[in-house]
Order: structure tokens, then C-alpha cells, then sequence
């Protein structure tokens, strides 16, 4: 397993955590592909920390989905499978038409700028060549409308399956010729809810949603092919 990539350590975060996040950003980024085995020893040299924080940063990804504890094999990265793009997506897609409906009804002047600008701040990221900077930028989107539910619960559950599905929103975001479809259903979305349009808003979030399962499911086939 060759290891390319370093720890960045960070005074306010424990060592547990940073080696996490380290972790967390090389499968994301690709750099511990899928099926690469997470070896303790290894990595705990490479990165310069003990065995310890390794093995709580590989339980916590396995939380995530991230990685799975093979028997008598142990740690390796998950595959990004089909099954369980639909499996969060779905789940995600209902929480998310909940959200607009309920943004639809409750969104004050002050969350619609920010709406705005964060909409705005998305399409001039878009050249950027750092997904995960892109991919930052619609979260923070996403995020002004989960904010303008008020419903703490909710908002909540929909930032613990953020985690679940950020591998595979970099996916989706690695197809540049999405964006175009990408901004028109951001701008779409954010003109209903202004309008308080709930059937609209409702019924754009779902094909927002669904067209990043088709193009992702399509990568995975290709792979697979």
C-alpha cells in the first residue's frame, strides 16, 4: 500500500480526529483507492502517530461507510456500489423535499440573500480545479435552506447523512458537464422557494437529486464494465 499523502496536524483538533480527516480526504481524493487495505502498522508510521488514533479513525470511517472490516482480513476502503448510492440518495431525497417544503413556508428576507450569495459563490467556484472546494460550495447552498426550516432535528439528520453521501456528491461533481443542469436546478429551486412554491420546489429538489444518482450510477457501471 503505498502511502502518498501526509498528516496536517491541527492545535485545536484532538489527534483522533486529525488523523480522520487525513484519512477521510485520501479516499475521497482517491489517494487509498477502493478494496486498498487500511494497515494499521503502516499508516501509523507513515503519518508518525501510534497505532491507537488509527484504529479510532478507521472505526469512525467504517461508521461512515467509508471502509469495511473485512473478517480475518481487516480494514479496507468500500467500494462506491450502486447499492448504496440508492440507499442514501433515497433516503436523501426525502429528507430534502421535507426541507424545501418546510423552507418554502418559513424562510425570512435574511436567509434569501444568503441564499443568493451562496448560489453565486457555487457558480463562480465552478472553475476551480479542487472538487472538494466545489464541492464545499453547494453544500453551503444546501445548507441556507436546511437552516431556513428551523427544524433543528432535521437539520441534524441531514448533516449526519452529508458524510454518507459526500463521496459520492465528488463523484457527480467530477462530470463538468453537469454543471450547466446543476446551476439551472439550484436557480430553479431558489426562485420557488422565494415564491413560496411548494409543488415546484418539492418537485425540482427530487430531479436534482435523481440526476445525480443516474450519472453517478452510470460511472460506477462504466467501472465495472
Amino acid at each position: 500500500m503505498p502511502i502518498d499523502f501526509e498528516v496536517t496536524m491541527n492545535e485545536y483538533l484532538p489527534l483522533r480526529d486529525v488523523v480522520f480527516n487525513t484519512l477521510r480526504r485520501a479516499i475521497l481524493r482517491g489517494e487509498l483507492k477502493p478494496g486498498e487495505r487500511l494497515m494499521e502498522i503502516q499508516l501509523a508510521n507513515k503519518l508518525g502517530v501510534s497505532r491507537t488514533p488509527i484504529r479510532e479513525a478507521i472505526r469512525k470511517l467504517e461508521l461512515e461507510g467509508l471502509v469495511l472490516m473485512i473478517p480475518r482480513k481487516g480494514a479496507e476502503v468500500a467500494e462506491i456500489t450502486e447499492k448504496n448510492l440508492r440507499d442514501v440518495l433515497e433516503v436523501r431525497c426525502a429528507l430534502e423535499e421535507l426541507a424545501v417544503q418546510l423552507a418554502c413556508d418559513r424562510i425570512e428576507r435574511n436567509r434569501i440573500r444568503e441564499l443568493h450569495a451562496a448560489a453565486a459563490h457555487f457558480r463562480d467556484i465552478l472553475d476551480s480545479d479542487d472538487i472538494t472546494q466545489i464541492a464545499a460550495a453547494d453544500e453551503a447552498f444546501h445548507d441556507v435552506i436546511f437552516k431556513a426550516t428551523g427544524n433543528e432535528r432535521l437539520i441534524q439528520l441531514l448533516n449526519n447523512l452529508r458524510e454518507q453521501m459526500y463521496r459520492y456528491r465528488i463523484e457527480y461533481l467530477k462530470k463538468k458537464e453537469c454543471y450547466p443542469q446543476l446551476l439551472k436546478e439550484h436557480a430553479t429551486i431558489m426562485k420557488a422557494i422565494e415564491e413560496h412554491d411548494k409543488e415546484k420546489a418539492t418537485r425540482i429538489t427530487g430531479q436534482h437529486i435523481n440526476n445525480q444518482v443516474d450519472t453517478v450510477v452510470d460511472t460506477i457501471r462504466h467501472k465495472e464494465d
